[in-house]
């Protein structure tokens, strides 16, 4: 491999290894490489939604510190290459490559083992590891899990700090069907002696966190329990832990106020492991800072366009209350694209338990898990509905049809939202910025 085009080829065609629960591949495959992740300070994010927004509001915060901050996330929305990121930096294709050259030699030794062929994932992150650990040498790493938590790929790491920010319904197929059995999996990144900051979750899935809290001995501060938010009106926030602060943030829905106050819990936390204080500048600087793209992203302001990747249960209700809240008055024009395991009813009911008028387009994308624009319509119980298989001509015929008391929306799948947000950026005839 010479370059990063080939390099992403290369792990790309480890897709159809699928998943593959448990952590032995990963423990040989770093075992041969003298365990990179052993030489990494890490924040392990779990959670079902808000992993990715908790990571950008934290990585602002010690940025405007002067931390040099890697982050790893999925999926990616613009490029494969920023999944692995330092200071928002992705990594670049010579070390894309070395760490790729590094690994291709293993998984073809450990694939012809009884263990079998590591996944994408897999490999992802052993670069990862490798990349941090050896090139790039960050000062904190913060690692959002990819998919549950007990037998995720990411969960060889002991972290300073863990994060699970919500337990939701979302991958049920595989994580359980119930927020118990899909809150033991997100648990499963609790390490011994490790604190761990938890969002809003009740019920049987806080029992089963602290639970496992408990057993490892791991301190928990729950949002509504050790700190608090208060005051929170469109763009602001009070956080209250010691005392309460004021802080602006520029990311739309209050769900992010949640993810925010999580990052600042977790970055008090951070200060006492490592024995260094970060200012409240750099705090507030940060969480105002902070974006993260296709997460109620503005990509056009007159007429409004906006992206968003909600794709459980709890992530509708949270972007039908943000639209309630941003265009209390205004008809919604929504676009959905979805993976097969979804539930379109779920989309349907939050708009109309937030009383919003709203005309759904039900299509298709470039997936292998992408369900077709019939099934999601045949799925959603709404008279306001369409089939729209062909997006990339539906989504600007509607865009420039938008009369001035109606809004578009495009939600679903990240997958999905990464292709129409680099579509509609190269192509829409409007002021499209993609600023909040």
């Amino acid at each position: 491999m010479k370059t990063a085009v080939e390099a992403i080829e290369w792990i790309h065609s480890l897709l159809s290894f699928g998943m593959k629960p448990g952590l032995k591949r990963m423990e040989w495959m770093l075992e041969a490489l003298n365990h990179p992740e052993n030489e990494l300070h890490a924040v392990h994010v779990a959670g079902t939604n808000g992993k990715g927004s908790t990571v950008s509001f934290m990585r602002h915060i010690l940025q405007e510190d002067g931390w040099v901050v890697g982050t790893f996330t999925s999926p990616y929305i613009e490029r494969f290459e920023e999944r692995i990121s330092v200071n928002g930096q992705p990594i670049s294709e010579e070390d894309l490559v070395w760490a790729a050259s590094l690994v291709r030699p293993l998984v073809e030794k450990l694939a012809q083992t009884e263990l079998g062929s590591p996944t994408e994932f897999e490999v992802i992150t052993t670069m990862m590891f490798l990349y941090f650990a050896h090139r790039a040498q960050p000062d904190i790493c913060l690692i959002e899990v990819g998919l549950g938590g007990r037998f995720d790929s990411t969960n060889v790491i002991t972290p300073l700090v863990s994060i699970i920010t919500m337990i939701g319904h979302d991958h049920m197929h595989i994580l359980g069907e119930t927020l118990g059995a899909i809150a033991k999996e997100k648990a499963g990144i609790i390490k011994k002696n490790v604190p761990v900051v938890v969002g809003q979750v009740e019920g049987g899935a806080l029992a089963v966190i602290k639970e496992k809290a408990e057993y490892e001995h791991a301190h928990l501060s729950l949002l509504g329990d050790s700190f608090f938010l208060s005051k929170q009106e469109l763009y602001s926030f009070v956080y209250e832990d010691t005392e309460p602060i004021m802080f602006k943030i520029g990311m739309v829905g209050k769900h992010q106020h949640h993810n925010a106050a999580l990052a600042l819990k977790a970055t008090m936390l951070l200060e006492e492991k490592v024995g260094q204080s970060i200012s409240r500048r750099a705090k507030q600087v940060g969480i105002q800072k902070a974006t993260w793209p296709g997460r109620l992203e503005w990509l056009a302001k007159e007429p409004p366009l906006l992206l968003d990747g909600a794709h459980n249960q709890e992530g509708f209700v949270a972007l039908a209350k943000a639209l309630k809240a941003h265009f209390p008055n205004k008809l919604i024009r929504m676009f959905i694209g979805s993976t097969v395991e979804k539930d379109m009813s779920w989309i349907v009911d939050a708009m109309e338990e937030a009383e919003l008028v709203t005309t759904f387009y039900f299509t298709t994308f470039d997936f292998h898990r992408a369900a077709g624009a019939e099934a999601l319509y045949r799925q959603a119980i709404t008279t306001y509905k369409k089939s729209e298989p062909n997006w990339k001509e539906a989504i600007p015929c509607v865009y420039q049809s938008l009369t001035t008391d109606e809004v578009l929306v495009v939600t679903g799948s990240l997958y999905f939202i990464s292709e129409v947000r680099s579509y509609l950026q190269k192509n829409l005839q409007s002021d499209v910025k993609g600023s909040n």
